[in-house]
């Protein structure tokens, strides 16, 4: 079995990697040829305990991940977990992964994916709400997917945000980088917004300007979460979900269906503008909401561990 740590994931594969890895998730999604079982959420004092199983051919695999929201207050990761790989065929466990660096890049290559099919392609300015890990990653993919030139940060929650800002900088060292003291200037002079919080209540109040606007919503995983307000939903023509569980699982889509602020029907599923069988005004304002699911870790799993396999990188353990 191969145990892959995050410096050996980093090395094995890079944004394309895991851009194309997502594209084709969401491919596979759409054809149905796969098995996801419901994910297991175990919740206890304010933290959370997800199990996530997916089986695809060859390949079948869980992610066990912790969610612990204070951790943002002593310099944690919010998220850590491991993702097990293993083979389809005879059972017989593959791979470890560090699933806090995988969970990172391939909800950043979702987001991507989103701001790629829900956003012009000559937008050049990005705001991000949320200064986290998973922030982080969102901010750098996006830059891949896009020509961004400006992006502004605001959080007012981050220990340490002009620490965030400079590694920023670092990673991004073309790019404008400013940060915001309220969300609605943040709104107003970006064309893209990303939400990365674990925030229960809206972080955009009623009154932005979020008219022609596109917004990719990462943090709200829960029923009773929420990053949007309700005014956002009066602007669009549809909302772009990653699976179909979103409409469940997100307050960010549950509670507008529910209280009619967006019709089911005019809620489509990023795949399906993937493969074509649907279309897209990005001219307009949009949104983009994505929960994840298992079948994102088991693809990415699988095209780490294959090229980690192919470059020599992780640790051999024989049991």
């Amino acid at each position: 079995m191969r145990i892959i740590n995050n410096q050996q994931l980093i090395q094995a594969a890079g944004p394309l990697d895991f851009l194309s890895a997502m594209e084709k998730a969401f491919l596979v999604q759409e054809t149905g040829d796969f098995l996801m079982p419901d994910r297991i959420h175990a919740g206890y004092r304010g933290n959370v305990l997800l199990l996530m199983p997916a089986f695809y051919q060859k390949y079948f695999g869980t992610k066990l991940v912790s969610v612990f929201p204070d951790n943002h207050q002593n310099g944690e990761n919010i998220i850590t977990g491991v993702m097990v790989l293993n083979d389809g065929t005879t059972g017989k466990p593959l791979a470890i992964l560090d699933a806090t660096g995988l969970t990172a890049f391939r909800t950043a290559a979702v987001g991507a994916l989103g701001i790629a099919y829900t956003t012009p392609k000559n937008v050049t300015s990005l705001g991000l709400i949320g200064a986290g890990t998973q922030g982080f990653h969102q901010a750098l993919f996006a830059c891949v997917i896009r020509n961004i030139n400006k992006l502004a940060v605001y959080d007012p929650y981050h220990p340490d945000l002009p620490a965030f800002v400079e590694k920023l900088h670092k990673n991004l060292p073309h790019v404008a980088l400013s940060v915001k003291k309220d969300a609605p200037s943040l709104v107003q002079e970006s064309e893209v917004i990303i939400t990365a919080t674990t925030s229960l209540r809206p972080v955009i109040p009623e009154d932005a300007d979020m008219q022609g606007k596109h917004f990719i919503g990462i943090g709200s995983y829960k029923p009773e979460m929420r990053e949007f307000p309700d005014t956002l939903y009066e602007n669009l023509e549809n909302l772009v979900i990653d699976t179909e569980q979103a409409r469940t699982e997100s307050g960010d889509v549950r509670i507008p269906l529910r209280n009619n602020l967006i019709s089911n029907e005019n809620v489509i599923r990023l795949g399906q503008l993937i493969n074509g069988s649907k279309q897209l005004d990005v001219s307009g304002t949009t949104f983009f909401k994505t929960v994840g699911m298992a079948l994102f870790d088991l693809m990415a799993a699988q095209m780490v561990y294959e090229k980690a396999t192919e470059k020599g990188l992780g640790t051999i353990v024989n049991f």
